[in-house]
C-alpha cells in the first residue's frame, strides 16, 4: 500500500470534510506476523457521508489452510478462497483504489500490520496511508473502563451493525461510527485531521498495548510532534503577489460597432494587440473581438467577411475582472470559463484595460490557482472544507517562498469572502429546494472584521451580518433571513471557519436587520459610545458585502462611516479604546509570556489596526486595509509620517510571526490562534519581533494622545 506524497497542509482538513476509506480485513488468525489475509473490505467516505456504492470487496487466497476456529468467526472456508486471487494481485488494486485517502478502521493498527506483512511477503513496496482508529477516537470521548468493542461503541452511538465479522460489514460499521463521532469530537475542540492525530497519540496506554501486540502505529508520531512550516510544498508565488492591474494592457482599445472587420484587423496589427472592445450597441452592452473571431469569420465567409462590421462578430456579454484582483483569480476565471481575454474594470465598473491568456501564460501558479475554482463551484458544504484545507497548503507554500504576510493575509481574506459567498449560495439554494422560497426582499451579506480589512490569517472565526431592504423583527422576511444565517453559520463551521465566540453572525438578530433598523443601530452605537458599542462599530466599519445586493451593503457602510466622521465624542471613545493596552515588554525588554506564549494580536496587531481605522474615519479615508489606511493618513499628517511608517512595518512583522506560528501549530495538531512562542523563532526574528512590539506604543502619538515612558 503506497500513499501519495503528502504535505504539511493535509492535517488542516476538517474531519467533517475528510476524504477517507473505512477498511477491515478478515484473516486466518490474530498473529499479524504469521497469519494471512482472507478478505479485504472497504467503503469510501466523503466527510460524514458514507458512499455506499464506492466499495472494495475482495476475497484473498492465503496459500495456507484456513483454521476451523477462524472459519467459525467469519465463515470463510478453504473452498471460498481456493479460486481467489493471491495477496500479490489484490493489494496493488487496493492501493490504487485507496489513492491518497485517509484510512479509517476499528483497531485498524492490526489491519495495517497484517497488510504490511503481506506486502513484505510478496515483495511489494509499503508506505502506509495516513490513518485513524475509531476505537481510539471513541476513547477520546469516553475514557476509562467502558467496553471498547466495536459492538459496544456502535451501541452507545445508536448504530446498528449488519454483516458483522465480514470485512465489508465491519468496514461499513466503522464508517458509521466515524461519521457519528465527528460532531462529538468537534465539540471537544478536535476538528481537524492533525488535531485528531495529536489527541489519539496522547492515549499512551492504548498505544503501548497495540505496539506490544505487534500492530502498526496508526499515527506517525514524528509527523505530529515536529511540524516544520518548510514542509509545505512551494508554489509559484507570482500570481499571489501581483494583481491584474500590474500586467493588463491599458488603456483599452475600443472601436465603434460600425467599424469594418478589415479596419479592426489593421488596428490589431498596428497596435500589436490580440483583441479590441466593441462599444455598446444599444442594449447589447460592450463586446469583444479577438484575432480568433476574425479568423473564424474569414474561414466561414471568405475574404468578403472583412467588409462586414465588427458588431456582427463581437462576443457578448463581455466577461470582466476587477483591476485589483489577484492574478491567480484571473488565471482561474480564464481556465475554467475557457476564455482567452478578459475586460478589466475599475471599482466603479468602468473599462480600464484588457488581460489575455498570453499575458498570463508565464504567470501560472500550477494547481494552486484552482483553489478559486473549487470554492466558486463547490456543490456541497463538505467540498468547502476540503477547499479550506487546500488554502492552508497554498498559504504554507507562499510562506515558504517568503511572500509578505500582508499579501498572504489578503489572499486568505479574498478566499474567506469567496467561501462565505459560496456558502450563502448553497444555503439559499437549499432553502428554496426545501420550500422556503426565494429571498423575500433585496439583501446583502457582509463579511466584517479582519476578513473585510483583508487581514485574515488561518485562525479566523465567523464575523458576518445581513442587511435586507425591509421587514420588521420576527416577520416573514426576518424569519427567512434567520434561517439563511443559521445555515450559513453551519456551513462555514463545517468548512473550518468556526462559529464566532462573540456571536457576530447573521443568524443572531443583532446582526440581522432591515436597512432602517441598521441605520438606527449604528446611530445608537455612535451616540452612546459605550465600550460594547465601540467594539461593535469597530467590527462593522471594516465590513464588505460579498453576496446579494452589494450596493445595499456598500451604501449602509458609507452611511456608517459618514455618521462616525461627524461624531467627535465617538471618535474620542474610539481613541480611548485603541490606546487601552499594556505593553508585553517588561524590565530590560523581556517579554511577559504566559505558558511560553504571547498574544500578538491583543498586544500588537489590534492597537495598530484600531488606530488605522480611527485615522480613516477622521480623514475620510475609504481604504479598508491597515497598511493602506496608515499610508494615506501619513500623506495627510507630516508630524506622524515616521510613526505611521514604523507602525506599518510592525504590523507586517507581527502578521508574519503569527502566520509562522499558525503553520507550525496546524502541522502539530495544536489549536492555532494568535499567540506566538518566541523561543521557536530564530534569534534575528526574536529581535525583529521585539522591535515591532516596541513600536506599538507609537499608536498614542499618531492619535494625538500623550505618550508615557
Amino acid at each position: 500500500m503506497i500513499a501519495r506524497k503528502e504535505d504539511a497542509g493535509s492535517g488542516a482538513v476538517p474531519l467533517a470534510s475528510l476524504e477517507a476509506v473505512a477498511l477491515d480485513t478478515e484473516t486466518t488468525g490474530l498473529d499479524a506476523g504469521r497469519d494471512r489475509v482472507l478478505q479485504v473490505g472497504a467503503v469510501a467516505l466523503n466527510g460524514r457521508a458514507v458512499l455506499v456504492d464506492d466499495i472494495f470487496d475482495r476475497l484473498v487466497n492465503p496459500d495456507m489452510p484456513v483454521p476451523p476456529s477462524s472459519t467459525a468467526v467469519h465463515g470463510i472456508s478453504d473452498e471460498d478462497v481456493r479460486s481467489a486471487d493471491r495477496a500479490g494481485a489484490v493489494l496493488p488494486a487496493l492501493a490504487d483504489w485507496i489513492g491518497g485517502r485517509v484510512v479509517i478502521g476499528y483497531a485498524v493498527g492490526f489491519d495495517l500490520a497484517i497488510l504490511k506483512a503481506e506486502h513484505d511477503r510478496h515483495g511489494l513496496p509499503w508506505r502506509p496511508c495516513r490513518s485513524l482508529c475509531v476505537r481510539q477516537l471513541a476513547a477520546l470521548l469516553a475514557p476509562g473502563p467502558k467496553d471498547p468493542s466495536l459492538d459496544a461503541i456502535a451501541g452507545r452511538l445508536g448504530i446498528g451493525i449488519e454483516g458483522r465479522h465480514s470485512a465489508l460489514g465491519d468496514a461499513r460499521a466503522a464508517a458509521a461510527v466515524y461519521a457519528a463521532l465527528v460532531p462529538r469530537l468537534a465539540e471537544r475542540g478536535i476538528a481537524t485531521l492533525a488535531q485528531a492525530e495529536r489527541a489519539c497519540l496522547a492515549l499512551t496506554p492504548q498505544q503501548d498495548e497495540e505496539a506490544k501486540a505487534g500492530w502498526q502505529p496508526v499515527i506517525a508520531a514524528d509527523r505530529v510532534r515536529s511540524a516544520d512550516p518548510g514542509a509545505f510544498a512551494r508554489v509559484d508565488s507570482f500570481p499571489f503577489r501581483h494583481r491584474v492591474e500590474d500586467i493588463m494592457s491599458a488603456p483599452p482599445a475600443v472601436v465603434e460597432p460600425a467599424m469594418s472587420l478589415r479596419s479592426a484587423l489593421r488596428e490589431l496589427t498596428e497596435r500589436k494587440i490580440s483583441s479590441v472592445f466593441v462599444a455598446s450597441g444599444g442594449d447589447a452592452g460592450t463586446g469583444i473581438l479577438t484575432e480568433r473571431d476574425i479568423a473564424r469569420a474569414i474561414d466561414s465567409l471568405g475574404a468578403g467577411a472583412l467588409d462586414e462590421t465588427v458588431d456582427r462578430f463581437a462576443a457578448r456579454p463581455l466577461v470582466t475582472i476587477p483591476a485589483s484582483e489577484f492574478l491567480y483569480r484571473a488565471n482561474t476565471l480564464m481556465t475554467v470559463g475557457g476564455f482567452r481575454h478578459l475586460g478589466v474594470v475599475s471599482e466603479d465598473g468602468s473599462l480600464v484595460g484588457a488581460v489575455s491568456a498570453r499575458d498570463l501564460l508565464k504567470q501560472r501558479a500550477g494547481d494552486a490557482v484552482f483553489l478559486a475554482r473549487e470554492i466558486d463551484h463547490a456543490e456541497a458544504p463538505a467540498e468547502l472544507g476540503k477547499v479550506w484545507a487546500n488554502l492552508t497548503r497554498v498559504v504554507g507554500g507562499l510562506a515558504a517562498d517568503e511572500v509578505d504576510a500582508r499579501l498572504i493575509a489578503s489572499v486568505v481574506s479574498r478566499e474567506l469572502r469567496a467561501l462565505t459567498r459560496r456558502a450563502c449560495a448553497l444555503a439559499a439554494r437549499g432553502m428554496e429546494a426545501e420550500g422556503h422560497g426565494p429571498p423575500p426582499a433585496p439583501f446583502a451579506v457582509l463579511v466584517l472584521g479582519s476578513g473585510g480589512r483583508g487581514e485574515s490569517l488561518l485562525a479566523m472565526d465567523q464575523d458576518n451580518a445581513v442587511v435586507y431592504a425591509s421587514g420588521g423583527p420576527g416577520g416573514s422576511e426576518d424569519r427567512w433571513f434567520e434561517e439563511l444565517g443559521r445555515r450559513l453559520a453551519d456551513i462555514l463551521d463545517g468548512a473550518g471557519v468556526s462559529y464566532c465566540k462573540g456571536g457576530v453572525m447573521a443568524r443572531n438578530p443583532e446582526w440581522r436587520m432591515d436597512l432602517d433598523r441598521w441605520r438606527a443601530k449604528v446611530a445608537g452605537w455612535i451616540g452612546r459610545s459605550q465600550p460594547e458599542d465601540v467594539l461593535n462599530c469597530d467590527i462593522f466599519f471594516d465590513g464588505v458585502p460579498v453576496y446579494g445586493d452589494t450596493d445595499l451593503g456598500e451604501g449602509l457602510h458609507r452611511e456608517a462611516l459618514d455618521m462616525a466622521a461627524k461624531a467627535r465624542a465617538f471618535q474620542v471613545a474610539l481613541r480611548a479604546n485603541a490606546v487601552d493596552f499594556t505593553s508585553p515588554l517588561g524590565m530590560f525588554g523581556r517579554l511577559r509570556l504566559t505558558k511560553g506564549r504571547l498574544d500578538a494580536k491583543r498586544h500588537g496587531i489590534m492597537p495598530i489596526f484600531s488606530a488605522a481605522r480611527i485615522l480613516a474615519i477622521q480623514h475620510g479615508i475609504r481604504e479598508r486595509s491597515t497598511p493602506a489606511r496608515l499610508e494615506a493618513a501619513a500623506a495627510l499628517t507630516e508630524d506622524s509620517r515616521e510613526a505611521a511608517g514604523n507602525l506599518a512595518e510592525a504590523h507586517r512583522i507581527l502578521l508574519d510571526e503569527i502566520l509562522a506560528q499558525q503553520l507550525r501549530d496546524i502541522g502539530r495538531g495544536i489549536p492555532h490562534g494568535n499567540s506566538v512562542a518566541p523561543k521557536e523563532m530564530s534569534a534575528p526574528r526574536q529581535r525583529q519581533f521585539r522591535w515591532a512590539l516596541e513600536q506599538v506604543d507609537q499608536v498614542r502619538g499618531v492619535l494625538g494622545m500623550p505618550v508615557f515612558g
